[in-house]
Parts: structure tokens; sequence; C-alpha cells
């Protein structure tokens, strides 16, 4: 296996920026999945790597090698898609075993066996090798399409949105099956996914994209608990976080958070955050924009002791153990996460907190994170 290495690249289609000078680093062996909406330049980033687009500008490295030049053949890559590819006339053994097959490979009959034998036992297919496509599920033939890129045991694997039109239920199988099969091969593996809990759930680390431009690459838990800036904050997480216009006024060592709902005090802790990252605010307010997520509210019926603010509850949606509230409060609406046991209604007037450790500030101008 090898590192992937991106450095200053760029793709234009035309005068379409789709990629705008990126640079990353996918490890040995990790499993790094790169994650945005549609359209922000993920799928052409994985297709430059696998030589299926022209690099406009800069460097792709497999290893220590630079492939700008490399024929995609070359490149001792395998790529899975989200269409199976599949030929309906051939068993799954025909399947799996015919890119060892073709081009100038001289794998032996016996060679072909055991690479096919031993990614069939990894799958847990082996009964299903006699079987044609139109025998198997939906999830079967995404085995059989991995299936037949393992058995090239390639340096690198790409996968662009595998799993992603398969039912919910088989989503959530196959997450765990793709996490496993990783780890066992010990493989380096590119994922692109638009799904966040794809993403959050199976990468040991996400590079998030937006507008052909790369907003942050970290652990699942430094995306979630330390995003750079607003749209990285409100992409990932379900529901997304909430934010809130107001203003931060400063007076000596006293920091709040002022708008026509609530003051509400900054913590010591975080006070250091910002100054560490960006120096003594002046002494006029800052327009800044409050971020908190759904489960980091504490929502009762009765004024608390604590600082908070009044809401109206706008609509409640059980979902087993928990429910989502919305919330309105002047000029916003807020959702909530909170146990199905609260006794709330809709039209019901409640008491809000934001649990302070778990704040989050941004520039309203940049909407760059302040800590």
């Amino acid at each position: 296996m090898a590192k992937v290495t991106l450095t200053n690249v760029w793709k234009l289609y035309g005068k379409i920026e789709a990629v705008i000078d990126l640079s990353l680093e996918c490890k040995d062996k990790e499993f790094f999945c790169l994650l945005g909406p549609s359209g922000c330049g993920k799928s052409s980033t994985l297709r430059m790597i696998a030589g299926l687009e022209e690099i406009s500008e800069g460097e792709i490295l497999i290893g220590d090698n630079v492939i700008n030049e490399v024929e995609p053949k070359d490149r001792d890559i395998a790529m899975v898609f989200e269409t199976y590819a599949l030929y309906p006339h051939k068993t799954v053994y025909a399947n799996m075993a015919f890119p060892l097959r073709v081009g100038k490979r001289n794998y032996s009959h016996s060679e072909i066996k055991e690479r096919v034998q031993k990614a069939a036992k990894i799958l847990e297919i082996s009964e299903l090798l006699d079987r044609y496509p139109k025998q198997l599920s939906g999830g079967q033939r995404q085995r059989v399409a991995i299936g037949r890129a393992i058995v090239r045991e390639p340096q690198v694997f790409l996968m662009d949105e595998p799993i992603s039109h398969l039912d919910a239920k088989l989503r959530t199988h196959m997450r765990g099956e793709l996490k496993h099969l990783q780890k066992v091969l010990e493989s380096t593996m590119i994922y692109v996914t638009h799904d966040q809990l794809e993403a959050m759930s199976m990468a040991d680390r996400i590079a998030i994209m937006d507008l052909g431009l790369l907003q942050q690459v970290g652990t699942p838990d430094e995306i979630f608990n330390q995003p750079v800036n607003q749209f990285v904050a409100g992409f990932v997480g379900d529901p997304p976080m909430n934010f809130i216009d107001c203003g931060l006024e400063v007076s000596g060592d006293s920091w709040n958070l002022i708008n026509e709902s609530f003051k509400i005090n900054l913590p010591p802790d975080l006070i250091e955050k910002f100054k560490k990252k960006n120096g003594d605010p002046s002494s006029r307010p800052l327009e800044v924009v409050l971020g908190v997520r759904p489960e980091n509210f504490v929502i009762s019926g009765e004024k608390a002791r604590g600082e908070g603010f009044w809401g109206e509850v706008y609509v409640t949606e059980p979902l087993g153990e928990d429910m989502i509230v919305d919330v309105t409060i002047p000029n916003n609406k807020l959702k909530l996460k909170t146990s199905v046991d609260l006794d709330i209604r809709m039209g019901n007037r409640v008491w809000l907190e934001t649990m302070k450790n778990k704040m989050h500030l941004f520039n309203r101008e940049t909407q760059e994170a302040y800590f």
C-alpha cells in the first residue's frame, strides 16, 4: 500500500474551477473520506487520482512517484463506483477474475483461483461464485464489485459513493462491512461521499470540500467538535448546528453574548481560547454568530437559575428514545434534541440554556471560527 499526496492541484472545465489549489495527504493504510455537497469537487478529485480526468495544474503522487502522466492502467489503483458495472452474462467468479485476465497480466489459473477465493472469503460471498448478477441482491452485487477490486491487490482503493444507491438498512450494514474490510486488508482507501454519516462512521480522517475548496481536514472528532468555519459546523451533524446572530460585548474580564433574547456570559476557558487564537478584541461589540448543536441545549418548562432565554415550541418529532423539538425565538428557529420523556407540546413556552463548554463562536463576516 502507499500514501497519496496532492500538491496545489487544480481542475478546470473551461472557465469553471471545479477543484481549486487542493493540497492534502492520505496516509498509508488510512481510510480517508472526501466529503461535501454535490458539485464541491470531490468526485473530480478522485477521478484525477484515478487518471480518468486530466490534472489542470499541480501534482499527484502515489508513494513517492508523480503520476500526472501515468496511464490509469499503470497507476496500480482499483476503483469502485456507485453502479456495480458487472457483466450480466458472467458468473460472480468470472466477474471477479476478469481484471486478472485482461491486459498484460500473466496470472496462472491457480493464482487467479486463489485470489478470487481469498477475496470471496473476506467478503463472505464464497457460496455465490457460481451465480449470475441477476440472481443476487443489491448488497451482494456491491460485494462482488468490491471483490473485483480486491483481487487486483492494488496500492490504493478509490471508492466513489459505492453504497449511496442502497436502501437505508443495507447502507448501515455496508458501512460496517467496508470499515472492517479496510482494516483487514490494511489498505489505503479514499472514499467519496456526500453523506456525513458515512464519513463520520467509517473514516480515519475526513477532508471536507465546498465549491472546489478544501475547508478542513481532520478526524471525525476534530471535524465535529472543532469545526474551522460555519460551513463545516453546519454540514456535519444531524440535525445541523443552530446559528444565532449576536454581539460580543467585552468589559474587562466580563465577556457577554447579547441579542434581543438573551445575555450569556462566556466562561473563562472560552475567553482564553478566544484570546489565544485572536488576541484581545476591541472594546466595541463584535458582530458574531453563536453556534450550538441540538443536543447541547438544556430545555425545561420553567425558568432555571442559569443564563438562558425563552422560546415557543413550534413542533415536536418523537424518534424513539429521542425527540427533535423546533423552538422559535425572535428572528430565528432552533432545533433541539432531547429525551422523548420530556412533557412538552406544540405551543408550549420553554426555557433554554446552552451547555457553555460546548458553544462555538464564528466571525459573522468571514464565518471563520474564533476558537
